[in-house]
């Protein structure tokens, strides 16, 4: 057997066995006596030597998670799956551990360190909310727009920001070297008993709404609306938050998609509970808006911090804004609200917005027309959150984050995305518009004309090979011979590069990048001689290769159709070379 340690605060684990586990469960005893030197005194103790050679190798053992297990739901699937001898179910189980991701970790749930189940959660723990009560940190458990069998567990630091480096880390350590429960972790009856327990929610979500009102600039506007809207929360726990919003700013309440209101994690009406899927997601959202006459959509993702919006054309048609466009039109509203409420011009100089560098570049050229800050940070809004609480801390006003991921921080009260905020402010900019007999769409086009063209798409490549994406970002740089990138793609001239992964930036005088880097995942950026951008780079979660292509124009010569065309071909060129989707046998993402 594997030797045990202790971590520092006396947690006893098994320590890794470096050895490969069988590849088939054919004479698995003898293979498991051979490989471990003992020799089992009967077929369970071999069954337990051959599971600790399976699942040895990534840091962790079905044996001991079973001793620390107290659901029994649990440990029975990793009994049954002893049983049944199935290793490669177990090593998928039991290889490693959950990492943290984006801002903490998301997995399906189910038995093994590697999935979402109590232990691992009490494992990880020995939000607005953080900063207004002044916490230390504060953790949220959601799926968010997830398949329905994964769960998310969010850690936010005491900025109220998600988490970045170096906590995570430190985080991570500690779960390592705490891994074993501590007394009557798993008597819950204790949480209604301690002293320590004190539920906040009805005054937070009272002074929540009361903050978010400070974004209301037209409430006799919002009373008066002929407007309707529609409001799906997609079997989440959107409705009631966001009905509370439409009351905050006088709106007449939105109207419910009466199947999708009320939480069902099993998500009956829908394939994905993920509105960035669009069309697909808006069904009985588009059946109730056409029997009530609502000309809006909303449409939260399962735990509310996303936004979709629809607007029907006076073709009949609906169009689905991308997140890119209700980025434009979010930033030109708040950024207008603003001025029209901050006469002084010298106080533009410490206005910013953020988004993140895969996201439209159309807060750049608004701006750089207008006189405020941009900048752009890594992908998620763990890092605009943070950015946006260093910026505010330094006295300066953040106004504006969006990424492309239907994702919006319309209040720095909130320093993560809301799609709570964002779908009432949304309402007020539409009510808005329609005083002046203009739509969402119309705006869309006029803030194009006005501050420039900037034409997205976005899609992504599905692999589950590692070794062949690690290939294709090697050759992307080495093209040439060794170090040297692309310098072409197609027709198109490429004038330059930055590679996240590795910290080269071709733009910079010493050509390295300003944004952080991470040799943990692949990131590269092109930029085009034609004004076009094209970033590549591999989920934290799935296993795709994601590309974000936009084609940006200066304002007053800007043909649409022709953009479409040349950003059609310039996308055409980058799976062509850059991706080589059938040598790589790439599966495209299925439309």
């Amino acid at each position: 057997m594997a030797p045990m340690h202790r971590g520092s605060q006396g947690a006893a684990h098994i320590a890794p066995t470096p050895i490969a586990a069988p590849t088939a469960p054919i004479g698995w005893e003898l293979q498991s006596v051979g490989a471990a030197g003992v020799v089992p005194a009967d077929r369970a103790a071999c069954r337990t030597a051959w599971l600790r050679l399976c699942v040895g190798a990534g840091g962790g053992t079905c044996c001991s998670f079973l001793e620390m297990l107290e659901n029994t739901k649990t440990s029975e699937i990793v009994k049954q799956l002893v049983a049944e001898e199935n290793a490669g179910e177990l090593q998928k189980c039991f290889g490693s551990r959950m990492e943290f991701g984006t801002a903490g970790l998301r997995a399906a749930m189910g038995a093994g360190i590697s999935q979402m189940n109590d232990l691992t959660v009490i494992q990880t723990t020995q939000p607005y909310t953080i900063t207004h009560l002044k916490l230390s940190a504060g953790i949220m458990i959601t799926a968010s727009h997830n398949p329905k069998q994964d769960n998310g567990y969010k850690v936010y630091w005491e900025n109220g920001a998600q988490i970045t480096s170096p906590h995570d880390k430190g985080i991570s350590q500690a779960i390592e070297e705490n891994q074993e429960p501590w007394p009557q972790a798993w008597d819950d009856s204790l949480v209604d008993s301690s002293l320590l327990l004190h539920d906040p929610y009805v005054t937070i979500n009272k002074d929540y709404f009361k903050d978010i009102q400070k974004h209301c600039f037209h409430r006799n506007i919002n009373k008066e609306t002929k407007l309707k809207f529609t409001h799906t929360s997609v079997h989440g726990v959107g409705h009631e938050f966001v009905q509370s919003a439409f009351k905050a700013f006088d709106f007449k309440p939105p109207l419910a998609v009466p199947e999708q209101k009320d939480p069902d994690p099993e998500f009956p009406t829908v394939k994905y509970p993920n509105p960035e899927e669009g069309k697909g997601v808006l069904t009985l959202s588009f059946a109730l808006a056409e029997k009530e006459g609502a000309g809006i959509i909303l449409a939260n993702d399962p735990d509310a911090d996303r936004l979709l919006v629809a607007e029907k054309q006076e073709s009949g048609e609906w169009k689905v804004f991308s997140g890119n466009e209700l980025g434009a039109l979010l930033g030109w509203w708040i950024f207008t609200c603003w001025k029209n409420q901050n006469q002084d011009p010298a106080a533009i100089k410490d206005v910013y917005m953020l988004s993140s560098t895969v996201s439209s570049k159309i807060l750049r050229a608004i701006a750089l027309k207008e006189g405020f800050h941009f900048e752009e940070t890594l992908t998620g809004f763990k890092w605009m959150g943070n950015r946006a609480k260093q910026l505010t801390d330094q006295g300066k006003t953040v106004l504006f984050a969006f990424e492309e991921a239907i994702g919006y921080m319309c209040s720095p009260v909130v320093l993560d995305k809301d799609g709570v905020s964002a779908a009432v402010i949304t309402a007020e900019m539409s009510s808005w518009l329609a005083t002046k007999n203009l739509s969402l769409s119309l705006q869309l086009k006029a803030i194009y004309d006005e501050y420039g063209y900037h034409i997205t798409k976005a899609s992504y490549f599905i692999c589950h090979d590692p070794k062949t994406v690690k290939e294709l970002f090697e050759n992307l740089r080495n093209y040439d011979g060794k170090n040297t990138y692309p310098k072409s793609c197609g027709k198109f001239k490429v004038s330059g590069v930055r590679d996240l992964t590795t910290g080269y930036d071709s733009s910079q005088p010493d050509q390295k990048a300003v944004l952080p880097t991470s040799k943990s995942s692949q990131m590269i950026t092109f930029t085009f001689a034609n004004g076009g951008v094209a970033t590549m780079r591999t989920s934290g979660t799935e296993p795709k290769i994601k590309y974000y292509a936009e084609l940006c124009a200066p304002p007053g010569n800007s043909d649409p159709d022709q953009l479409k065309e040349e950003l059609g071909e310039l996308v055409s060129a980058i799976e062509e070379y850059f991706f080589q989707p059938e040598k790589n046998k790439l599966q495209p993402k299925a439309e």
